[in-house]
């Protein structure tokens, strides 16, 4: 399990666009499970929407990506950065509100060289919210 003192070293993000709170279970290079605690302090909820906060999807995706970043940071920390690519198959089924948890499990599906393939299943007490594949690449810092 990793604290939020180790996601900020393993990821260059920070508020308001941190979207990992905690890993929760990792098996490196091939999986990952973090968390994130949704706010209603978060910045995005003023405008998205005020009078209903619903988590915007794409910083759902956003989440998942950086999950991802974290399963392959020890990569990033030998000079290489990681560029997301692409996301396929993405789908939203359920919103996203202020005192949820979301929870992402991000399986690497395949690598090629500098390039890998996830795919993202979120979730928020156990009811699947959204899911994707995505693309990243390794290139040279």
């Amino acid at each position: 399990m990793r604290t939020i003192d180790e996601i900020m070293k393993a990821l260059p993000h920070r508020y308001p666009f941190l979207l990992v709170d905690r890993v929760l279970e990792e098996e490196p290079g091939k999986r990952i499970k973090t968390l994130k605690n949704v706010s209603l302090n978060e910045p995005h909820f003023q405008g998205h929407f005020p009078f209903y906060p619903i988590m915007p999807g794409v910083l759902i995706v956003e989440a998942m990506a950086q999950s991802a970043g974290i399963l392959f940071a020890d990569a990033a920390a030998s000079g290489k950065k990681m560029l997301f690519m692409g996301i396929d198959a993405c789908r939203f089924r359920r919103e996203v509100r202020p005192g949820d948890q979301l929870v992402m499990d991000i399986e690497v599906i395949q690598q090629r060289g500098a390039i890998l393939k996830f795919k993202g299943v979120a979730t928020v007490d156990g009811q699947k919210v959204a899911e994707a594949e995505m693309m990243a690449a390794l290139g040279d810092a």
